[in-house]
């Protein structure tokens, strides 16, 4: 006879099956339900949300989809599950690590790249080193001559790797959450490159370092003088050099291979040995080429690969399906199989840790314009070239606010993510979609709703006059109406 205990054990198992098939599944939602009540409580670290009994009577769910959604919320950082007395569910503060990982994977995948990556870094990266020359502190000081002295101790690799971290300093030093986060994957991804180069003679490696750790210093001096346009001009002209160098020495393929997520970014105080091992069967799906529908082995064979026990692999197992790197096939031919990640969960994480960074809206502005005044002098340099397809796209977009179903979600949006999309840089066209990701999630977590359908008929005038001087070829006055544009948006962000 089979007990009332059978079988909820028999339903739980069925439901966490399920939960682990898709991101859109009710743990998924039930973890994106936590972390937005945690932002909307103002990321209150070291607060209980609440036992396991409380949360499972208040979702109204499983043990098992709560573990599972408890399991994602852990992964993004944003609390931990905490065992025995006074426990429960733990706000917690985050690191950046999941959130670059998981960009890093993404972008990994899709193939970006050189071009893409040194282009996102030249709008980006010169507007990192003015802000820090602007505001570059005593401390900030010592700590950029401390990176310069160990970066000539440790002979960096062309200044473009992750064994140095100047780039990256530059955006923590700025002061903006924002940039610190997307120079840091930029530099990461660029360092894969590198890292795919072909044999460089001892002698022109050692001449690179050299130009490189010149170039770093020339930098690093103009912010501590305080001068912004040095800064920037010094950095364009290194980030130039640094596309040059790669350009000549890289060897010609369509995707990074090899290891592109290094320890470090997963193996700290509070990585768990499934993320790790996660990391690790993700480095092995890139170096054989990402062959998408392939079979990494059965259960048996990737405990005897890694070494380790099956709750272990499992919940590794889980992590990769929640990026979609790979889902686990049950039954005969079943196994690990290799699939082709989403962009959402790239998305979600970063806007996540950026909404505990408490990001300004001086913060999102000024990557924002970078970004989408950049995209519009590209697509509009497109359209002049004879693309048709630009005029086209974009008439649909301008239209949809008000054309649209009327439940389609982020109508105003389409507008901005097709400019992005039709400018050719899918590295720029995720960093819009984290910012547009980051702007609704602090939008619904103050209460406050954004104009959606009340002012479609307006956010359609703006987008045809944005089009109209884009289609006779005048990207300057294209990109004075998108930064109007743009600024009037700023108010919602409070």
């Amino acid at each position: 006879m089979t007990t009332g205990v059978d079988l909820e054990s028999a339903d739980d198992e069925r439901e966490s099956d399920l939960a682990g098939a898709k991101v859109g599944t009710l743990a998924a939602r039930i973890a994106h339900r936590i972390e937005a009540d945690v932002v909307r409580r103002g990321w209150p670290v070291g607060e209980s949300l609440g036992s396991e009994l409380d949360l499972r009577e208040h979702f109204g769910v499983s043990r098992s989809v709560l573990r599972e959604a408890v399991r994602l919320v852990e992964h993004h950082q944003v609390a931990r599950m905490r065992r025995g007395p006074n426990g429960g569910l733990l706000v917690c503060a985050p690191d950046a690590g999941p959130a670059t990982r998981s960009m890093v994977i993404y972008l990994e995948y899709i193939g970006t790249s050189v071009t893409d990556l040194l282009q996102a870094r030249l709008l980006l990266e010169p507007i990192a080193a003015g802000l820090a020359a602007d505001q570059v502190t005593e401390e900030g000081i010592e700590t950029l001559r401390a990176t310069l002295e160990d970066e000539l101790a440790h002979g960096g690799e062309l200044g473009i790797g992750t064994q140095d971290p100047l780039h990256p300093l530059l955006g923590k030093l700025s002061g903006n959450p924002v940039l610190h986060l997307f120079i840091d994957v930029l530099t990461r991804l660029t360092a894969r490159y590198a890292h795919t180069s072909r044999r460089v003679p001892k002698a022109e490696v050692a001449s690179s370092k050299e130009l490189s750790h010149e170039a770093h210093r020339a930098i690093a001096d103009a912010v501590i003088a305080g001068d912004g346009a040095r800064a920037q001009t010094t950095l364009t002209a290194h980030v130039e050099w640094v596309a040059g160098w790669i350009e000549k020495h890289r060897v010609q393929r369509t995707k990074i291979t090899g290891t592109v997520i290094e320890p470090e970014m997963v193996e700290g105080p509070r990585a768990k040995l499934a993320e790790v091992v996660a990391a690790r069967i993700h480095d092995d799906i890139a170096a054989r080429g990402w062959q998408v529908g392939s079979a990494l082995g059965s259960e048996a064979d990737l405990l005897a690969r890694y070494g380790i026990s099956r709750a272990v692999l499992r919940e590794a197992v889980r992590l990769l399906e929640y990026h979609s790197v790979a889902r686990m096939r049950r039954g005969p031919g079943g196994g690990l199989i290799v699939a082709a990640p989403e962009p959402q969960a790239s998305i979600d994480t970063m806007a996540l840790f950026l909404e505990y960074q408490c990001v300004t809206a001086d913060d999102l502005r000024i990557v924002r314009d970078a970004i989408e005044l950049g995209t519009v002098a590209r697509v509009t340099a497109r359209h002049a070239d004879g693309d048709a397809e630009v005029a086209e796209r974009l008439a649909a977009a301008v239209r949809w606010p008000t054309e649209g179903p009327a439940d389609a979600p982020r109508k105003a949006d389409l507008f901005h993510a097709e400019l992005a999309e039709l400018a050719g840089n899918p590295v720029l066209s995720l960093f819009l979609s984290i910012i547009t990701e980051l702007f609704r999630r602090h939008a619904a977590g103050q209460d406050r709703p954004l104009p959606g359908d009340s002012a479609a008929d307006e956010v359609q005038h703006v987008h045809q006059r944005i089009l109209d001087a884009i289609l006779v070829g005048d990207a300057g006055v294209a990109r004075h109406r998108m930064r109007r544009h743009l600024d009037a948006l700023i108010p919602w962000w409070h």
